[in-house]
């Protein structure tokens, strides 16, 4: 019996070990939100890579509050998509409209429409860092 406990405890820790070894993106597929990654080139400035990803919302789906190491540049492609972006009020924007999100600002987005929303993110980040820095709800809940 204390065998089988200590297996199952065991198997538990690990887990939960590589459940928090999974990227965001793995998250991001189970709750709505699918990332697919189009391409990923090195850029002419050291250190830094270029990646596009489009971003598909189910309807009412939202990406919690996050940051990149860089900058990106978001095209809605279709859809209707809520963005909140820290210290600024939120924006809607529809299909054609676009947003520049400055460097380690936290922001998230949301389909707001009753249909399937789709956007072109393109960042502009820091190669070997992380591409999202979700953040905690103590951070997303303090005031500017």
């Amino acid at each position: 019996m204390k065998t089988s406990k200590t297996f199952l405890l065991n198997a538990l820790a690990i887990s939960a070990a590589v459940l928090c070894l999974l990227p965001n993106d793995s998250f991001a597929q189970k709750s709505g939100i699918k990332r697919t990654e189009l391409q990923r080139h090195d850029l002419s400035v050291s250190g830094y890579e270029v990646i596009q990803v489009r971003v598909d919302f189910e309807p009412g789906k939202a990406f919690g509050m996050h940051l990149h190491p860089g900058e990106e540049i978001i095209n809605v492609l279709k859809g209707s998509l809520e963005y909140v972006i820290e210290g600024e009020q939120p924006v809607v924007l529809k299909a054609g409209d676009v947003l520049f999100i400055p460097a380690g600002k936290n922001h998230s987005a949301k389909n707001v429409g009753k249909k399937t929303a789709s956007e072109l993110a393109t960042y502009i980040v820091q190669k070997g860092k992380p591409l999202v820095v979700l953040q905690n709800e103590a951070h997303v809940s303090k005031k500017d």
